[in-house]
């Protein structure tokens, strides 16, 4: 009875590891908002780790060291980051800047996990205002699927995009009642 039931137990394993290992090698997490605000408004917000760090949903208003080195802004600015397990450790360079459309930043993971990730941030003009987008993607490791099939990564780090983008929103608006005062 007990190899019946071992047997059983191997044979889900191997269908769950077969499962994973067809799962996509890449991962990708996109969240768009609409703001009430010209780009050149935006740019800045993103163009900068220290601005960004204000809204950031990942260290906003958690334990977490920020170290900060390179220029103040754009191509080189980088923050290095350690906090708990939800935080995790590592590094954020913008690696791309282009006024006052777009910022690409290397996202390196130490901790819990590592992964090297690209973090795109375009910034659209529309009537009345822009199209922010915040994109990342990334390789997915083994690990990293077999995980997924027991966590929402999508809503996680989908989620967190939009209370950050949410976040960067207020942080406009209020910038702007404080200016018409």
């Amino acid at each position: 009875m007990l190899e019946i039931i071992g047997a059983g137990v191997a044979v889900i394993i191997a269908a769950i590891l077969v499962y994973v290992a067809r799962k996509p090698d890449t991962c990708r997490f996109t969240r768009s908002i609409f703001i009430a605000a010209p780009p050149e408004r935006i740019f800045p917000l993103i163009d900068d780790p220290r601005a960004m760090n204000e809204w950031n949903p990942f260290v906003k208003n958690r334990k977490v060291t920020l170290s900060y080195s390179g220029p103040e802004r754009g191509v080189g600015a980088a923050n290095d980051f350690d906090g708990d397990a939800q935080v995790g450790s590592g590094r954020a360079e913008i690696v791309e800047s282009v006024e006052p459309t777009k910022v690409v930043i290397a996202l390196r993971m130490d901790r819990p996990m590592q992964c090297r990730n690209r973090v795109e941030f375009t910034i659209a003009p529309r009537d009345g205002g822009s199209l922010v987008t915040w994109d990342m993607s990334g390789p997915q490791p083994f690990i990293g699927k077999l995980m997924s099939i027991f966590i929402d990564t999508e809503k996680m780090v989908g989620g967190a995009f939009e209370r950050g983008l949410a976040d960067l929103e207020t942080l406009i608006e209020t910038a702007r009642e404080e200016a018409a005062q």
